[in-house]
């Protein structure tokens, strides 16, 4: 087979203060959506890593990951461009941290914060149901330990040399 299927493992930060979720306002291909701080696993990093830093990049908040939500799976068909990807999205809780001054990501219009009422008002306009999906599950409790986590040092540009 020439072609080697792999789903696009991505990182997304479950952000909760006082009944209200931090999301971010993002233009994508299918127009501007919601969707929580969330990016791609980069090289070199591990999922901790990627989900501290996709946070920062995106809301210019700090955010110290304390728990797994979840290991979720969605395929995704733009409407617009045809595009066919399969996300691999490990959700994260944790606490949010300092604001920092400087800019967002490329694409992120603003970091907004929501209550679970405005989230469902909004569905139409989630990236993908990932976003309700993610929260729902943070709200009813699940949770797993990051010791569940093991990044072996040769990913993160450990030399056996």
């Amino acid at each position: 087979m020439s072609d080697l299927w792999k789903p696009s493992v991505t990182v997304a930060a479950i952000i909760e203060r006082g009944g209200q979720f931090l999301l971010v306002e993002e233009e994508t291909s299918d127009g501007i959506r919601f969707n929580q701080p969330a990016g791609h696993l980069d090289p070199s990093e591990s999922l901790i890593t990627a989900v501290s830093r996709e946070a920062l990049e995106e809301t210019a908040h700090e955010f110290t990951p304390e728990a797994l939500v979840g290991i979720y799976m969605s395929r995704y068909q733009s409407t617009r461009t045809g595009e066919d990807v399969t996300y691999l999205r490990f959700a994260f809780s944790g606490q949010v941290g300092a604001v920092h001054d400087q800019p967002l990501d490329v694409g992120i219009l603003r970091a907004v914060w929501m209550s679970y009422e405005e989230l469902l008002a909004t569905q139409e306009m989630h990236r993908s149901p990932l976003v309700l999906q993610c929260v729902d599950d943070y709200l009813i409790g699940k949770r797993s330990p990051l010791s569940m986590f093991y990044t072996h040092p040769s990913v993160t540009g450990f030399s056996y040399a």
